[in-house]
């Protein structure tokens, strides 16, 4: 190791500040450059301000976008269980398991995560600048691999790749934007993120980045973000939580199933269920072929079974209703909302309802079609799906194929995981893997 190597990580969210750490640690002097005058906004604002730093299961079965198996070794290189530890004994983050399986900090203040973290950057001797956006990156000769990064200070919040997010490309040049200062570096780790969020400062410029140094990109597209809706039913419903299962029909076939709970809400549909499938519903959309979400608020369940169950209890107890029969199967409102579509008065006895009232609810329980007319975008956005192919990067070192020198981590790589702390662990852990390699 040479402790006079440079390394400048570019960008200082989870994977970012991970990475700085881990090439200081190796014995690098490390950089951190971060675009926004405030450093973690995103570890400030995740999980509901709590921030989820992980789960308790983490597969690469729990993530789309590159090659799982480039994921599993990644993730293999910084386990969960590594991860718990590193909070709990060395950043003095005391962490607690709840029933859904994520881990938060103690305090359920994502504060402590980010105060923790930023201490342990001046433990390793991390070199941290804000407001230091970087809008070049230039390569020095081949035969020794080596950067100058053009840097613009900022003093506010200025998002200048709001464009890209509109028009969903990244061009470069980025328009009009003059470096203040240069900065020699022996190693470059791009650690930007991707577009979600666009006022925290993930506003496009490290894809940017990216193909100015060689590298293409799978077309980014929200993820993790809230569907929109003009179903009358989502204001008369709004507030109303449950456990379902979304399916995502592509021609005619199902391209995705989703589970979690789903939220009612004027705009539309929020929670688990409903981010987890934004990114395949986007992706569809821009399909030339029909697309259709449908709706089981019994998951897990069968239509079949539910007729068996209907028909044994409208004989055992004839006085039994709907509404009874639905109440330990979903919150009261939305059972009664169902029954009136089917047109079965949710007060009348299983015996009483016609048989085409009972097919039809029954219809409504397990696949009913949602409408879907679109996401809140990038602005409610938890992350970013697309990016720079997995294949473009070494998989031991996510060291760049096209330009030796520069390594990938985090959002700005083609991995998205689902809700529930798996994004963060694979900030934890390709931050690990660049920022030790960057150091090498």
């Amino acid at each position: 190791m040479n402790p006079q190597r440079t390394v400048a990580v570019i960008g200082a969210g989870a994977a970012g500040i991970t990475a700085a750490i881990r090439a200081a640690e190796a014995g690098a002097h490390a950089v951190l450059l971060n675009a926004h005058p405030k450093v973690g906004l995103k570890i400030l604002m995740s999980g509901g301000t709590r921030c989820n730093v992980t789960h308790r299961e983490v597969g690469a079965v729990d993530f789309h976008g590159g090659s799982r198996n480039v994921i599993a070794r990644i993730l293999r290189a910084f386990t969960p269980e590594e991860t718990r530890e590193w909070f709990e004994r060395d950043l003095g983050v005391p962490l607690k398991l709840e029933e859904t399986g994520k881990y938060f900090p103690v305090s359920d203040d994502a504060q402590t995560v980010l105060d923790a973290l930023l201490a342990a950057c001046e433990r390793a001797g991390v070199e941290l600048r804000s407001g230091a956006r970087v809008v070049r990156v230039e390569r020095g000769p081949e035969s020794r691999p080596s950067f100058r990064l053009g840097i613009q200070h900022a003093q506010d919040a200025r998002v200048f790749g709001s464009r890209v997010a509109e028009v969903g490309r990244v061009e470069w040049p980025l328009p009009a934007i003059e470096p203040d200062e240069w900065l020699e570096a022996d190693a470059v780790v791009l650690a930007t993120g991707g577009l979600s969020f666009p006022r925290t400062g993930s506003d496009g410029t490290g894809y940017a980045l990216a193909l100015s140094l060689g590298h293409t990109l799978v077309p980014p597209v929200p993820a993790l973000t809230p569907l929109t809706s003009e179903e009358p039913w989502c204001v008369m419903l709004q507030g109303v939580t449950a456990e379902v299962e979304l399916a995502l029909r592509v021609g005619g076939r199902v391209a995705e199933r989703v589970r979690g709970s789903l939220l009612w809400t004027h705009f539309g549909y929020s929670g688990p269920a409903a981010l987890d499938l934004s990114r395949h519903w986007l992706r569809a959309a821009s399909m030339d072929a029909p697309v259709e979400v449908t709706l089981s608020v019994v998951p897990g369940r069968t239509r079949k079974d539910l007729e068996e169950e209907w028909l044994a209890l409208a004989t055992r107890e004839p006085r039994t209703t709907p509404r009874r029969l639905l109440a330990g199967l979903m919150p009261e409102r939305l059972a009664i909302q169902l029954c009136a579509e089917a047109g079965v008065g949710p007060a009348k006895w299983l015996s009483q309802v016609p048989r085409e009232g009972r097919a039809e609810l029954l219809t409504l329980l397990t696949e009913r079609r949602l409408r879907v007319d679109g996401t809140l975008g990038y602005e409610k956005a938890e992350v970013t799906a697309g990016g720079v192919p997995l294949a473009e990067v070494e998989p031991s070192t996510l060291e760049s194929r096209a330009c030796p020198g520069l390594y990938l981590c985090g959002e700005v790589l083609d991995v998205e995981g689902r809700l529930g702390g798996f994004n963060f662990q694979w900030a934890w852990s390709s931050g690990t893997v660049a920022g030790r390699a960057s150091a090498s």
